[in-house]
């Protein structure tokens, strides 16, 4: 409840600035709580859990008790039937009407212990006969019950209830995994945009500076303190900058439209990214990562449900290639009469017993043949799990170890922010009494550009890689707590 008030507030806040200005500021945090709820990735990711979940309950309705009705309330038939006449002696073309009418209850109860069925069934049927005598006959077979099971070593229903299981316990960690997915796309959009706005904001400066250093530059030309060639590098400074103002506003447009796109907001509002100021002081422990991504990520799941998955197939091959047998049997009790009086009364006897084999004698080496590729189809792709664990640990642990740097890269990046433009505000004002050349001054200018552009890439990298930890591990490592969801709300909104 408190997520949602919080959302609440600031779409209503979003709103309210949007009819002012249709402009809103938005910070990291910000972006990911909008996405989670309006985006369409977050609209996907929702409902494909929902898919999953009613696969389920499909599943576990099976398993009950299954009661249904069916009826033919009227049936008409009129046609001519040949019959032997035996007044002479030959066969001949007689006109029949009937009316029949039939209805019947049943219920099934699947045996997931031996893949059976028993089932349980109740009939009421009338013919009534509109030539000659029209003479009406009734039956009905009170309760009959049943039971019928293959014997040939294959339960299905008990597979279903090994797999099934596990399929819906991966889709619950899938939903919570893509809820750090998007939380990583969020961030990369949120930086797309913030650098396509720091990266005009110093191209707007740069245009400023280079007008007002050519400016400079012609007053200075009149006196003769600058040459004719250092004149025309002030020029083709201000031409460049003048491009590169250019197209850091479409490309500040392109990433807004993106980000906005991303979000599901109207395309004419404009965001304005707040720079995340600080990040969270971490370090995490490889074994404690990797032990948190074997017990949560929902890839081991996955392995879990293929190996079970390819020992069914190989089961379930050799079953229909070997001694197929099948077990019918049915007790209950039928009564015909003519009158619906009588029909339910003293009812006799209904039974039918069956077994049916079917062996097979000469196939040609094709039985063996089925068997030997379902079991080499296990083999390789028992193989190629264990190779891909293999390949999902190394990658658990190369993420934490890359992540462990990352601090101490925004750190570094961030001082060299600063000291780059320090250096270039110094650099700035020396031109500016003429103690230094237009080249020093636009070396400088590239060092701030390139030291503003690195933090902000250091900063992206951080939180894209720390996203990427928690959806690789399920796990929050600054509250040291698995990640969950509250599943009910998936159903509320």
């Amino acid at each position: 409840m408190k997520n949602i008030f919080t959302t609440f507030i600031l779409l209503i806040a979003i709103s309210v600035s949007t009819k002012a200005q249709n402009k809103v500021q938005l910070s990291l945090d910000d972006v990911i709580e909008i996405a989670s709820k309006q985006s369409i990735d977050a609209f996907r990711n929702k409902n494909m859990y929902l898919a999953s979940f009613w696969e389920y309950k499909f599943f576990r309705a099976e398993r009950l008790p299954g009661i249904s009705l069916s009826t033919n309330p009227f049936d008409f038939n009129r046609y001519y039937n040949k019959e032997y006449n035996f007044d002479t002696n030959q066969d001949e073309y007689r006109l029949r009407e009937y009316v029949t009418s039939e209805i019947s209850a049943s219920a099934t109860q699947n045996v997931a212990l031996t893949g059976g069925q028993l089932f349980l069934r109740s009939e009421l049927g009338m013919v009534k006969n509109l030539n000659g005598d029209q003479n009406t006959s009734f039956t009905s077979t009170p309760l009959s019950i049943g039971f019928s099971q293959e014997l040939n070593g294959y339960n299905e229903l008990k597979w279903q209830s090994k797999i099934e299981p596990l399929k819906f316990e991966k889709a619950k960690k899938e939903f919570i995994q893509d809820v750090e997915d998007l939380r990583t796309k969020s961030t990369l959009q949120f930086f797309q945009l913030i650098t396509a706005q720091i990266q005009k904001g110093i191209a707007e400066t740069n245009f400023a500076n280079a007008d007002t250093l050519y400016k400079i530059g012609k007053g200075r030309f009149q006196v003769g303190t600058v040459t004719q060639d250092e004149l025309l590098k002030l020029e083709l400074s201000l031409l460049n900058a003048e491009q590169a103002l250019s197209m850091a506003q479409l490309e500040e447009k392109r990433a807004q439209s993106s980000l906005n796109s991303f979000l599901g907001m109207e395309k004419t509002m404009e965001i304005e990214c707040i720079v995340p100021s600080e990040i969270p002081e971490l370090q995490i422990n490889p074994d404690m990562a990797l032990t948190q991504a074997l017990q949560n990520n929902p890839e081991m799941i996955n392995h879990q449900q293929q190996k079970l998955q390819q020992d069914q197939n190989v089961k379930r091959t050799r079953s229909e290639t070997g001694l197929n047998t099948s077990l019918f049997a049915m007790y209950g009790m039928t009564r015909s009469s003519e009158t619906f009086d009588d029909v339910y009364g003293q009812p006799d006897k209904s039974q039918r017993f069956s077994v049916g084999i079917n062996v097979p004698i000469v196939d040609w080496g094709r039985t063996k043949g089925r068997v030997s590729m379902a079991e080499s189809n296990r083999e390789v792709a028992l193989a190629t799990l264990k190779q891909e664990r293999i390949d999902f640990e190394q990658d658990v642990v190369q993420s934490v170890l890359e992540f462990n740097l990352q601090a101490s890269q925004v750190k570094n990046a961030a001082k060299a922010d600063t000291v780059a433009k320090m250096g270039y505000d110094v650099t700035f004002q020396r031109f500016l009494i003429g103690k230094i050349d237009v080249i020093k001054l636009n070396i400088a200018s590239t060092d701030q550009e390139t030291a503003r552009i690195a933090y902000l890439n250091r900063l992206r990298d951080f939180w894209m890689s720390y996203f990427r930890i928690r959806s690789l591990t399920l796990f929050d490592f600054e509250i040291n707590t698995p990640l969950n969801v509250n599943y009910d709300e998936i159903f509320e909104n």
